[in-house]
């Protein structure tokens, strides 16, 4: 019976080391067939193009096809679900936005993952949002803006893409920091919410600064400032809005960072991780990123640390806003 025993940890040793064994080797080998980066919207937005971008990088640097899976839904939280249950072997990545990433699971109880189920690679490009105005609101520049609506609190209205995106939280903030009542108007999408700022039915309206600076460079909206701390070195004349006192708080923007499952083996990690940083200090991807309006973001900032402090801010604005889908 000893030994039986014996011979049983014996083999269940062995079996354990072969296991240990076998996946150090999975580790080294990878990637050894196809990566599939999720990208949680349609093809053409800001997310996909910044996703393909990287993922032709990538797929550069590893020797690797790296296949883009467009997943729309949500506002990208399907794609993002998805990758949160995705093996955690570097095979299923993703690049997503603020939204998804950060916003959805405050505001909408339906969202069953976190952010403890995604292990960070890094953070990828940034861009501001921009406060417009139409024709019809008869300003052109923050303080007019804040003038106009402080005299008539309710009157006038602002669109965004929809409820809980990043630019109905930009809006949201505006308000809160500047003490003004602005009626919301959800759009599906910026395609609707741009119809009906030329078109002068609506004063107001947020957009990723990429996709309103059509309309302001023809002149079909005024530009009244980005959202982020600073002026964005995209667009230098168009002045930040925390440079008016009143709004020397309002710092949001949109920004893009790419993910894969909790738990992913660091060796997988460490590839990810090397692939991504020398894509992003490529001269030629930071040209391609500023033509879309992004710039690379700070890779000394810890990603974790940066996530965890934008969903505490976006907390705070849906809880003044009252924001819930």
């Amino acid at each position: 019976m000893q030994n039986t025993s014996i011979l049983r940890r014996t083999a269940l040793a062995c079996g354990i080391a072969l296991l240990a064994a076998g996946s150090a080797f999975a580790d080294a080998s990878y990637p050894s067939k196809p990566i599939t980066m999720v990208i949680g919207y349609p093809p053409g937005g800001s997310t996909d193009l910044i996703g393909r971008l990287v993922g032709t990088e990538l797929a550069a640097r590893l020797g690797q096809p790296v296949v883009i899976e467009n997943l729309g839904g949500a506002g990208g939280a399907i794609g993002a679900q998805k990758v949160a249950k995705a093996a955690p072997d570097g095979y299923t990545i993703m690049v997503g936005a603020n939204n998804e990433i950060a916003i959805a699971r405050l505001i909408n109880k339906s969202v069953k993952y976190s952010i403890q189920d995604f292990t960070p690679i890094g953070l990828v490009a940034s861009q501001p949002m921009v406060l417009v105005a139409s024709q019809k609101a008869g300003v052109k520049n923050t303080a007019e803006f804040i003038a106009a609506v402080s005299k008539n609190p309710g009157k006038f209205s602002y669109g965004s893409s929809g409820v809980g995106t990043a630019l109905h939280l930009a809006g949201e903030m505006v308000q809160e920091q500047g003490n003004l009542k602005i009626t919301h108007i959800p759009y599906r999408g910026v395609a609707p919410l741009t119809t009906d700022l030329v078109g002068n039915n609506i004063e107001y309206g947020v957009f990723v600064l990429s996709s309103g600076l059509p309309q302001i460079q023809s002149g079909k909206v005024i530009a009244l400032g980005t959202t982020e701390a600073k002026r964005s070195a995209v667009t230098p004349d168009i002045p930040a809005l925390s440079e008016n006192a009143a709004f020397k708080n309002v710092d949001i923007g949109s920004w893009f960072a790419m993910m894969a499952p909790a738990n992913l083996p660091k060796p997988v990690q460490d590839k990810l991780k090397k692939a991504l940083a020398d894509t992003l200090a490529s001269a030629d991807f930071r040209k391609k990123l500023a033509a879309s309006g992004s710039t690379v973001m700070d890779q000394k900032v810890d990603p974790r640390k940066f996530i965890d402090a934008e969903i505490a801010k976006y907390a705070k604005i849906v809880e003044f806003a009252k924001i819930e889908e």
